[in-house]
């Protein structure tokens, strides 16, 4: 036996053997495993039939029993014939549809023959390969081997030769090497008949058909994947009520939801479904919104109706769709399954917007990439939806393939990044088709390979599809091409209707619909098949008939009488709903229609037929292959659920295209570097990338680190770097810093390069904010000028890089010569420049030029929808220059574009009026302005329009509609080098809420005409209530001659709504300083001794205090040695308040008088503070101190007493015309820079009745910028004036004052967060610091910030808490407060300090932060004067807060006042070490805050004139002391304001310098009131 096997091995593997007639015959196995080469070379791998192949010896036998008449058929076919037999015999056609084309191209006579032929299909099939490959001899010499092409020996000896060389390489092998070669990785949600970690590939199964006209590739149906053991459809009813109500009228879920279920609705992790169209991933995303609905129900969620359970404010989802089209129908559907929970779905794309109070009522956004990442671009406004986001649904997220694949890395990396800033739970879903690199999609996602990642291959689809790649042979766009286009449909569509079935033939403009169907009907006809499109058989064909015949369509009547139909959107509404209904009812066999039908209508058919793949994209003005993205979607309609078991989708391409098709679901994604510097911009202009290292970690989060991380080679990494640096950060770095100098160079950003730290600059965070590429920043750079006309506008638009893919084409240049000799401006460049085309096609659209050629018409909307975003950044970058003629030209070029009229067109246009109005006032010679035609009558608008008073009232009613307002500016010098205007803004038109909507939008500057120049600009808005709006404008003038100034009203919506004034400044008169301020002189200290009052001096040197300071040394023998009245103005925390205090004593220890002292303080705050300070001393001196007793204020007393008062109860016991039996000996006045009308009054009135006593006077004051008139007032001679600069402190004090551009808003703080929590500089510069907000609602925004920065930046998980401090013992401090929000930040170490707190809770708060336990008290504005505590570092976050005016309910939007920031300042004072003190403010305020807190010191001015007090004051002594109106000249002589009216007259609208004359005016107005 064992003989007999061996005698047969050697009859199956010997080389060749000689048979009887002497010819060589190979040997069996030779010839088997010839022909499985001959098979893998002549059709690869991917291209292999589906049939039996040879897989054993023993079917050569099945071959050698084919008909011999067969073999010599076969052998005379020539090899084109040959191809196009053995495309038919693989075909999955039947025998008997095949037979007949068998036996015509074999030429078979006899019939038995060609049905033998066609029945041994297989075999057949076989010997076609096995000749095909003996016609090319040596073609698959070398296939099948492993080592080369040499021959095998079987020979003992050689056999044995090369085990043992086998042993002996194996043996030399070490045992481990470094590199393992583990098992692929086994994913336990990855569903597909055969998958691998990297994913799929184009199906190995199928055909290959090469014909003359075209090549064909066939995929068949994938084979169904088994159930698995654990797998279970989920029935709806065994779902909660939320989710049960949600999917009514589903009784099961589907396969693929029923296994992603518990992952989507039972947890929060981030999921990725790869799945095909139709598998039912919408609702898989439902079932994530539910799980979200869920998770935000009240406590008795389970006791209430479900809908009045959910808390709709507290979260928001973002569902993003790939396309417009494809976000209305999203939006409809979860409306529609959603509407039970009252859940608010909206569309927010390019053409949906969405109002502030739209948004905060939304719950589901759904909007697109580019939209999303504009919004988010957003600190502000829209971008605040970002704050409360809990879950992103990333609809088609294999979009990463596209170009828009950028776009889609930049949404989901800040998601990421912002969701690990903010410490929140943001759930990221991302569905997608079936992509082949599904794990590193799932890595950049976030997804967890595990538990997140699911991947169900082309089987879960729900109509098994069967695809055809056809590529067209012939040159791309050649006339051959189109026949073969043309010739190869038809015989698509022919076959496809002969076996019944409807077909969809999808074409890629509205005209082709027409065409495509016409010459599918013609060529029916010449074949003579055209019968069989007929639906005449349809039983309500008649009826349809006349339904079709009520349309005015010609093309489509004329159509459907032969079973045609066509669709596209230029289509009237009802037509497209006709021919949908008649092809749903089959009523219509061949629809030939464009993309937008596979998008918005969910219309199946068992066949589509995608009719070419070149479409024209006019955002890169050419013809660009169908996305990937369309092809699905037009595949996902193929197949009809419910009626058919399988669908056919074919697309038609071009020969070299068919490839792409083929294997664009195996291309690898990177279209991140192509927008890297952009999107770099827009995370620093955000504040989310502030150096290089954060850049490193944002860089993190994308797809392009996930992938050079897995292919670093194609990215140009060597294998040395990838093993130095596994984590890609040098490279990261790399890319970063090219980057950032990049933006730096255009002056977006500031970029340290030896810090590495970022600063974004206007021009970036204009640029992100339009989503401006950076490239456009640099080619605008030449011509963007500050003096532009119309013309130059268009210019340099036209050159911005978002136009470059706008191409001129030669069939477009008669009708752009057309267009442009139709435009008012010229057009640089001409019709053959880029440019040019651009400039022409803007222009057209403004003046509404009708535009005929398709491509141009996509050209002109591309450059009108953009223009004017890219016109709005001009204007925006050219305010941020203070550029003020081309400011005034871009905003009028902007309405332009939005309202398509020329600045120069007539500006009722803007309003509904009829056409003939319109008429009437354009064909008038005459202009009038709305204004002028707003104070006509009805009757005169008539006449002047010629029509009848009808029409000129409706003319009138539109002409007072129309916006105006009137300026009138009042000026008021605050020094001699600031300049404030205050403009009264008066509107002046009828409001109408159908015209203005709640707001109307302008723009108000102030402008240097000369130099053309904006000196201060703001955004104002006009609404309802009030009327008038007042504005304030502080102007320096520091080396400035200017004639006059320009005020001008520009509005943001309308043209020919602007006005302006003209201000001249000749007659403005600037106050002079009379007197220089002092310079601190660097002398030694005094002595505390010097004061010569020891029981003073136990107590001064028992609190540590030895010594005077140097201001206190320079002052002090004004002070204490003399009787003569002091003014000392010097900056906080220099000791004037001692000082008055040590002259207190001084006064009042005195042994020969029984003295009294009077301190006036401003207010209540300071009132207390004084008795704070004054009571240690009073006590060791035995002297009484008194507070706030207006009955006794002028007693004489019994004693020795210090009497404190506020201002208010020292003019109320004033008035109340006390006797005044005893004068004080020394008045001290507090606070003087907090003058108000009650205290200036006050001691004016003290001052009257002192003027025969010998009363002293000390006034304190901070730093002033001329304290002369107030030194004045009260008495002080100038050699006792002491005038110190804010400088001049003895404290080293660090003031940083840094500018932003945002409006106040919620997101403003949010942004801040991360300079201010730097600005802090908590642990390396100080230990404690205190934040000023402008709210109480932004105490709560800013400390959740700060403890967000907190977290990124420290490990330390105590947050802001004392390393000593304990987070358990606080909250047992705060328990008995009730305050759970209060005590949890305080936890963290922040303290919250504001009115509206109790004032229990505040003690506690300021116990904690004055012993050091919290070191961040977030305060609000309205405590800096009731703040007893003082920090390391002050940061002022912003400097407007919003009031409501009682009188009329309107928020108002207020500024801070200049010496409500120098109390800030002054809590940054340290005694003994440096301070830090940072304000953040808007731009436009940053050099007045600037000059006071630093330069100059703050300006004071009287606020008595014109005020009710002074009134009533009058009022109430006439005919008393004020016998005549000399008198009331003499009383007010007395005050301060008759100082300034003398040295600062045009502050209070005075035009004499003479104060006798000033003051007179002032009675006069007295007695008028």
């Amino acid at each position: 036996m064992m003989l007999n096997f061996a005698e047969h091995i050697d009859f199956l593997i010997s080389s060749s053997r000689e048979t009887g007639g002497g010819e060589v015959k190979t040997s069996l196995l030779d010839e088997w495993t010839s022909y499985r080469a001959d098979l893998r070379d002549v059709y690869p791998v991917e291209q292999t039939p589906v049939t039996d192949l040879w897989d054993s010896v023993l079917d050569v036998f099945r071959f050698q029993a084919v008909h011999p008449a067969m073999k010599t058929v076969l052998g005379k076919l020539s090899s084109d014939r040959a191809s196009i037999l053995y495309n038919l015999l693989a075909s999955s056609r039947t025998n008997d549809e095949i037979l007949r084309e068998v036996s015509e191209l074999c030429a078979l006579d006899d019939t038995g023959l060609g049905r033998e032929l066609v029945q041994s299909r297989d075999v057949v099939l076989q010997q076609l390969i096995h000749l095909r490959s003996r016609t090319n001899p040596g073609v698959s010499s070398t296939l099948g081997r492993s080592y080369g092409s040499s021959e095998v020996s079987y020979e003992p000896e050689d056999a044995r030769l090369r085990l043992e060389k086998s042993l002996k390489a194996n043996a030399s092998r070490p045992l481990f090497t470094k590199c393992a070669t583990g098992t692929p990785e086994v994913l336990p949600h990855v569903y597909a008949s055969g998958t691998n970690l990297s994913g799929g590939s184009v199906p190995q199964s199928g055909a290959k058909y090469s014909l003359p006209d075209y090549l064909e590739y066939v995929v068949p149906p994938a084979t169904a994947v088994p159930k698995r053991p654990s797998e279970r459809q989920i029935a709806v009813s065994e779902l909660d009520d939320l989710a049960k109500g949600s999917l009514a009228g589903y009784a099961h879920l589907n396969r693929v939801q029923s296994i992603v279920y518990p992952t989507a609705y039972g947890s929060n992790e981030n999921i990725l479904i790869c799945a095909p169209t139709g598998a039912g991933k919408t609702d898989v995303a439902m079932l994530t919104i539910l799980r979200v609905l869920d998770q935000h129900r009240g406590p008795s969620a389970r006791e209430l109706p479900t809908p009045s359970t959910i808390d709709r404010d507290s979260f928001k989802i973002v569902y993003v769709a790939p396309m417009k089209a494809l976000a209305s129908e999203i939006t409809h559907k979860l409306s529609k399954r959603l509407r039970w929970l009252s859940i608010q779905v909206r569309e927010l794309t390019g053409d949906m917007q969405l109002t502030k109070a739209e948004i905060a009522a939304t719950q589901i956004i759904v909007t697109t990439p580019e939209k999303w990442d504009v919004v988010t671009r957003k600190p502000a406004g829209e971008g605040e939806l970002g704050s409360k986001l809990k879950l992103l649904i990333i609809d088609e997220v294999h979009l990463l393939n596209e170009d828009r694949g950028a776009v889609i890395e930049t949404i989901v990396a800040r998601t990421l990044r912002q969701a690990e800033a903010s410490q929140s739970v943001i759930r990221i879903v991302g569905l997608s088709a079936t992509l082949p690199n599904y794990v590193d999609v799932a890595d950049f996602l976030s997804v967890s390979r595990y538990t997140g990642l699911f991947y169900f291959d082309s089987s879960f689809r729900p109509i098994p599809l069967e695809q055809h790649f056809i590529g067209i042979r012939g040159k791309p766009g050649s006339i051959q091409a189109k026949r073969n286009l043309d010739r190869v449909t038809f015989e698509k569509v022919s076959e496809l209707v002969k076996q019944g079935h409807q077909v969809m033939v999808f074409v890629h403009s509205r005209k082709e619909t027409v065409n495509a169907a016409f010459a599918l009907k013609d060529a029916a006809t010449a074949e003579g098949s055209l019968l069989d499109y007929s639906c005449e058989d349809h039983p309500q064909w008649a009826l349809h008939r006349r339904s079709i015949g009520d349309s005015r369509n010609k093309e489509m009547k004329q159509l459907f009488d032969h079973g045609f139909g066509i669709h596209h959107a230029g289509m009237l509404r009802s037509d497209r709903h006709l021919i949908e209904t008649l092809f749903k009812e089959r009523a219509i066999k061949v629809l030939c229609c464009t993309a937008t039908l596979a998008w918005g209508v969910n219309l199946p058919a068992h066949a589509v037929i995608i009719k070419g793949t070149q479409v024209y994209d006019s955002t890169k003005g050419q013809f660009v292959d169908l996305s990937v993205l369309d092809v699905l979607q037009v595949f996902g309609r193929a197949g009809r659920p419910g009626l058919e078991t399988s669908g056919e989708g074919y697309i038609c391409t071009s020969e070299e295209k068919l490839t792409h098709y083929l294997d664009a679901v195996t291309s690898q994604f990177r279209r991140f570097l192509s927008g890297m510097a952009d999107a770099l911009n827009a995370e620093i202009a955000l504040g989310t990338v502030s150096s290089v290292n954060d850049g490193v970690r944002w860089l993190g989060y994308t797809y392009l680190f996930v992938r050079m991380k897995k292919n670093p080679f194609q990215y140009g990494l060597s294998r040395e770097i990838v093993f130095d640096d596994p984590s890609l950060v040098e490279r990261r770095q790399q890319t970063i810093r090219s980057a950032a100098k990049q933006l730096a160079q255009l002056k977006m950003i500031d970029f340290d390069a030896d810090a590495e730290t970022f600063t974004t600059k206007d021009i970036g965070q204009i640029a992100a904010k339009y989503y401006i590429r950076h490239r456009s920043i640099e080619e605008w750079k030449a011509s963007f000028k500050p003096t532009m006309s119309e013309a130059d506008v268009l210019r340099t638009l036209s050159m911005s890089t978002e136009f470059n893919q706008i191409q001129v084409r030669e069939s477009e240049a008669k009708e752009l010569e057309q267009l442009m000799r139709s435009v008012p401006c010229e057009v640089s460049g001409g019709i053959d420049t880029n440019q040019g085309k651009v400039n022409i096609l803007l222009q057209a659209h403004i003046s509404r030029l009708p535009i005929q050629d398709f491509a141009l018409i996509s050209d002109s909307a591309y450059v009108a929808q953009n223009g004017g975003r890219i016109i709005r950044a001009l204007l925006e970058i050219a305010i941020s220059r203070k550029w003020a003629n081309t400011t005034g030209v871009l905003a009028a070029m902007s309405k332009a574009v939005e309202k398509r009229m020329w600045p120069y067109d007539e500006p009722m246009k803007q309003l509904r009026l009829k056409d003939d109005i319109i008429y009437g006032l354009t064909r008038n010679r005459i202009e009038y302005s709305p204004q002028e035609l707003a104070r006509m009558t009805a009757g005169e608008l008539g006449q002047l329009i010629r029509l009848n008073e009808d029409k000129g009232s409706a003319l009138l009613r539109a002409a007072k509609q129309f916006p105006s307002a009137q300026l009138t500016p009042f000026l008021r010098p605050l020094g001699p080098e600031m300049l404030r205007i205050d403009v009264s803004v008066a509107r002046t038109f009828t409001w109408n809420v159908q015209v203005h909507g709640s707001a109307e939008p302008f723009w108000l500057w102030v402008e240097d005409k000369e130099e053309n120049t904006i000196l201060q600009i703001k955004r104002i808005v006009l609404r309802e209530q009030p009327e008038v709006l007042d504005v304030n404008f502080i102007v320096s003038v520091v080396g400035k001659r200017l004639p006059s100034v320009t005020v001008r009203l520009v509005s943001d919506k309308w043209l020919g709504a602007d006005n302006e004034c003209s201000v001249s400044l000749d007659n403005v008169v600037m106050p002079a300083i009379s007197h220089p301020h002092t310079r601190r002189q660097d002398v030694g200290f005094l002595p505390i001794s010097s004061l010569r009052l020891p029981a003073m001096e136990r107590l001064y040197s028992a609190a540590q205090c030895n010594s005077l300071s140097a201001i206190q040394t320079q002052t002090f023998w004004s002070v204490i040695n003399t009787s003569a009245n002091v003014l000392l103005a010097a900056p906080v925390c220099s000791g004037k308040s001692s000082l008055a205090y040590m002259a207190i004593w001084s006064t009042l220890l005195n042994p020969q008088t029984v003295a009294w002292a009077l301190v006036v303080t401003p207010n209540k705050a300071v009132a207390r503070s004084t008795l704070s300070g004054l009571s240690p001393g009073a006590a060791v001196c035995g002297i009484k101190v008194e507070y706030d007793n207006e009955k006794t204020i002028f007693n004489s007393p019994g004693r020795k007493v210090i009497r404190v008062v506020t201002a208010a109860v020292l003019l109320h016991a004033l008035r109340a015309r006390q006797a005044m039996r005893s004068h004080p000996n020394l008045v001290v006045c507090e606070n003087l820079e907090q003058l108000d009308d009650t205290y200036e009054l006050a001691v004016s009135l003290l001052r009257h009745a002192t003027q025969h006593s010998p009363t002293r006077y000390i006034g304190l004051s901070r730093s002033l910028n001329d304290p002369t008139d107030l030194a004045s007032w009260l008495g002080v001679e100038s050699r006792e004036l002491y005038s110190f600069l804010p400088r001049d402190r003895e404290q080293p004090l660090n003031c940083s004052v840094q500018t932003y551009t945002m409006p106040i808003s919620e997101a403003l703080f949010k942004t801040l967060a991360k300079p201010a929590y730097a600005a802090m500089g908590l642990g390396s510069l100080t230990q404690s610091v205190i934040v000023v907000v402008p709210s109480r609602l932004h105490c709560t925004t800013m400390a959740q910030e700060l403890i967000t920065q907190h977290n990124l930046n420290s490990m330390v998980e105590t947050g802001f808490l004392a390393k000593t401090a304990s987070a358990i013992d606080v909250e047992e401090r705060l328990a008995q407060s009730g305050d759970f929000m209060t005590m949890n930040f305080a936890s963290r170490g922040i303290g919250i300090f504001h009115r509206g707190m109790s004032e229990m809770i505040r003690q506690h708060i300021f116990e904690l932060f004055a012993e050091g336990v919290i070191r961040v008290l977030v305060v609000t504005r309205e405590a800096c004067w009731k703040l007893p505590a003082r920090a390391g570092a002050v940061v002022v976050v912003g400097t407007q807060y919003v009031c409501v005016d009682p009188s009329t309910s309107q928020r108002q939007l207020k500024d801070y006042t200049p010496l409500e920031v120098v109390e800030m300042q002054s809590w940054a004072v340290q005694q003994s070490s440096l301070g830090y003190f940072t304000l953040f403010c808007p731009a436009e305020d940053g050099e007045m805050f600037n000059k006071f807190l630093s330069d100059d010191g703050l300006a004071l001015e009287s606020q008595l004139l014109g005020t009710d007090l002074l009134t009533s004051w009058y009022r109430e002594n006439l005919g008393g002391s004020l016998r005549n109106k000399q008198d009331a000249v003499q009383a007010l002589s007395f005050t301060l304001m008759a100082r300034r009216l003398v040295s600062n007259p045009t502050y209070y609208d005075m035009e004499s310098r003479s104060l006798g004359e000033v003051l007179s005016r002032v009675v006069d107005t007295l007695e008028a009131t």
